[in-house]
C-alpha cells in the first residue's frame, strides 16, 4: 500500500496536539489490545455487518491512533453471503484511515486502574439489583393493596407482573439507542424516569394507576438489565471479563429475592405505599451512582474522536467504521424487533437455552407467591418473617459465587488447551452442575412442607432450605447458559440476548399469575413437584448441547 502521511488530533490530559505520522508498508503492525470472538461491546445493531465484516477497530491501539482501513484486522461475518461490491466504495474505502485508540490511551476505558474499573462493575450490579429489587418489592405486602382497592389477588398481582414485562420490552428500544447514542445518557436518563414514576406507583388512587405506573417503571427500569453486561464488557479485556461478569451474574437474581425481605418488614409496620417509598429511595441513590458512570462505549468514544479530528485537521477521510457502515433505520428495527423472533423460530440452540432460563426465571418469580403460601397461610408467619426465608436463596446464590470463579478458571485452562481458541459447548459445565440442583429443591419444598409435614417445632426447615439448591442452581445454570448464547452466536450477540431477555421475561411475568391457585388446588407436594418434573424435563438441554452442540451450530445459519 502506498504510504500515507495525515494530521494526527489526540487529545489527552496534557490537552490537544498535532503531529505527523507516517503510515507505511514497513510500520509497525498495529497493537491489538483485544481481539474477541463475541463481542458484546460492538454495535450489531447499528451497523451494517453484512457489507462490513466486524473489524478490530475498536480494541485496536496504534502509535498514531489512526489506521488505514484495509489493514485493520476484520472478522467477516458467518455464513452470510456477501452482498455485491460496490467498486467505486471500495476504491473510497483505501483513502478511509480509521480512528482506533492510542497506545496507553488514557480515554481507552480498558487503560483505566483496575480499582476504578471496579468501582464501575459495582455500580453497574447494583444497578441491576435496584431493578430487580423493585419487581419483588411490592409482594411484602400486597393484602393491604386488595383492601385499600377492594381487588382480587390475581389482579393485586399484576404489579409484579407487569413490571417484569417491562424489563423484556425496554431493552428492545434502550439497546440499540446505546449503540446510536452511547451507555451515559441511557444509563441516566431511564433511571431518572424510573425514580420519578415510583411517585404515582406510591400515590395511587386507584389500582389502574399502580398497575400502569408499575409497567412504566418497570420499562425505564431496565435500562440497567439491557446496559450493565455490555458496560462491563467495555472495561474488560477476555482474560479478566469472565471474572467479573461471573460475579455480575448473581445481580439480575439476587435483586428479587432482596424484596420481599425488606418489602415484608416496611409493610407489616408502615403499609404498602411505605414500600413504593422505601424503593423509590433506594433507586434514587443509585441513580446519582449511576451518573458517576462515564462514557465507556468505544465506537461512541472513537466517532466523537473522529469527529473531532477532522474538525482540526480538515481531512474528510478520517472515520469510524460504525460511521462507514450505518445500518439504515430499516434494518435498525428490523435486528431489534424482528430478528430476535426469527431466531427463536429458526435456531434450536437459542430457543431451547431460552426456555431453560426463562423457567429458572419463571421459578424465582413462583417462590415470591408459593412461600407466602406455605409461610405465611401454613405456619402463620408474619409478613416480616415470611421475607426472612428468602435468606436461604441467597445462601445458594452466595456459594455459586465461590463456584463461578473456579468454573471461569477451568474454562480458561480448557482455552489454553484448545490453543487459544475454546468451542462454545466448552461453557456449559455450570449448566450441567447447576441444572439437578433446581428439581431437588422444589421436591425438598413441596413435601416437607404441610401436609406431609405439620407445623410444630422446627418443622419449617425443610421447606426453608429448599432455597439453598435453589439459589446454586439458578446462578449457575444462568451463568453457563448466558456465556454459551454469546459464543455461540458471535455475530448475533445482541439479537440472541433480546430473545432471551423477551422470553425469560414472559415467563416471569406469567408465573406468578396462577401459582397460587396451583399451591392450593393441587397442594404443596404436587404443586411443587409438577413444577420439579418440568424441571427435570430440561436437565438434558446441557448434556445434549454439549455433546452435539457443534453439530447443530454446523447446519446453523447464524451460529458460530
Amino acid at each position: 500500500m502506498a504510504s500515507t502521511t495525515v494530521d494526527k488530533y489526540a487529545s489527552g490530559s496534557s490537552g490537544s496536539i498535532t503531529r505527523k505520522y507516517h503510515f507505511s508498508p514497513h510500520s509497525p503492525a498495529p497493537t491489538l489490545k483485544h481481539e474477541p470472538d463475541a463481542d458484546p461491546s460492538f454495535p450489531f445493531d447499528t451497523t451494517d455487518i453484512i457489507t462490513a465484516g466486524i473489524t478490530e477497530e475498536y480494541h485496536l491501539a496504534t502509535r498514531a491512533g489512526l489506521a488505514p482501513f484495509d489493514e485493520v484486522p476484520a472478522h467477516p461475518v458467518d455464513k452470510q453471503p456477501p452482498k455485491p461490491v460496490d467498486v467505486e466504495k471500495a476504491q473510497t474505502l483505501k483513502d478511509i484511515e480509521l480512528v482506533t485508540w492510542l497506545e496507553n490511551d488514557p480515554e481507552n476505558p480498558r487503560t483505566w486502574s483496575r480499582p476504578y474499573r471496579w468501582y464501575l462493575t459495582g455500580v453497574a450490579a447494583t444497578a441491576v439489583v435496584a431493578a430487580a429489587f423493585a419487581s419483588a418489592i411490592i409482594t411484602g405486602d400486597s393484602k393491604d393493596i386488595e383492601r385499600e382497592f377492594h381487588v382480587g389477588a390475581e389482579v393485586v398481582t399484576l404489579s409484579v407482573s407487569l413490571m417484569v414485562v417491562g424489563f423484556g420490552l425496554g431493552p428492545l428500544v434502550i439497546s440499540p439507542m446505546s449503540e446510536l447514542y452511547g451507555r451515559r445518557p441511557m444509563w441516566i436518563i431511564p433511571m431518572v424516569l424510573y425514580v420519578i414514576f415510583n411517585i404515582p406507583c406510591a400515590l395511587a388512587p386507584n389500582i389502574q394507576t399502580l398497575l400502569i405506573c408499575r409497567f412504566l417503571c418497570g420499562l425505564f427500569a431496565s435500562a440497567p438489565l439491557t446496559l450493565a453486561g455490555g458496560t462491563i464488557s467495555d472495561i474488560w479485556d477476555n482474560k479478566d471479563r469472565g471474572l467479573a461478569i461471573a460475579y455480575f451474574a448473581a445481580a439480575p437474581y439476587g435483586g428479587p429475592v432482596l424484596g420481599p425481605i425488606v418489602g415484608g418488614f416496611v409493610g407489616e409496620s408502615l403499609g404498602w405505599r411505605w414500600i413504593i417509598w422505601v424503593n423509590m429511595i433506594f433507586a434514587g441513590v443509585v441513580c446519582l451512582f449511576c451518573c458517576t458512570i462515564p462514557e465507556t462505549f468505544a465506537p461512541v468514544l472513537l466517532r466523537k474522536r473522529a469527529a473531532r479530528m477532522r474538525a482540526e485537521t480538515g481531512l474528510t477521510n478520517i472515520k469510524t467504521e460504525q460511521e462507514l457502515f450505518a445500518a439504515p433505520l430499516s434494518e435498525i428495527i428490523f435486528n431489534t424487533l424482528v430478528r430476535p423472533f426469527e431466531m427463536l423460530m429458526t435456531e434450536p440452540i437459542l430457543l431451547l437455552m431460552s426456555l431453560y432460563i426463562a423457567l429458572i426465571y419463571g421459578l424465582l418469580y413462583a417462590f415470591f407467591f408459593s412461600f407466602p403460601v406455605v409461610f405465611g397461610e401454613d405456619y402463620s408467619f408474619s409478613d416480616g418473617i415470611v421475607g426472612v426465608t428468602f435468606c436461604s436463596v441467597l445462601i445458594g446464590l452466595a456459594i455459586a459465587l465461590f463456584v463461578m470463579p473456579v468454573l471461569q478458571k477451568r474454562y480458561m485452562s480448557v482455552v489454553e488447551w484448545k490453543g487459544g481458541k475454546a468451542d462454545p459447548e466448552d461453557r456449559l459445565l455450570g449448566m450441567m452442575i447447576g441444572a439437578p440442583w433446581v428439581p431437588i429443591s422444589l421436591f425438598v419444598f413441596g413435601w416437607t412442607a404441610p401436609p406431609t409435614v405439620m407445623p410444630g417445632g422446627g418443622n419449617w426447615v425443610g421447606p426453608c432450605i429448599s432455597g439453598i439448591p435453589f439459589g446454586f442452581g439458578m446462578v449457575t445454570i444462568y451463568f453457563s447458559a448466558n456465556a454459551y448464547l454469546i459464543d455461540a452466536f458471535p455475530s448475533y450477540v445482541a439479537s440472541a440476548l433480546a430473545a432471551k431477555t423477551v422470553v425469560r421475561s414472559g415467563m416471569g411475568a406469567a408465573m406468578p399469575l396462577f401459582i397460587v391457585q396451583m399451591f392450593h388446588g393441587l397442594g404443596n407436594g404436587w404443586a411443587a413437584s409438577l413444577l420439579a418434573f418440568v424441571s427435570i424435563a430440561m436437565i438434558p438441554i446441557p448434556f445434549l448441547f454439549y455433546r452435539f452442540g457443534s453439530v447443530i451450530r454446523a447446519r446453523s445459519k447464524r451460529a458460530a
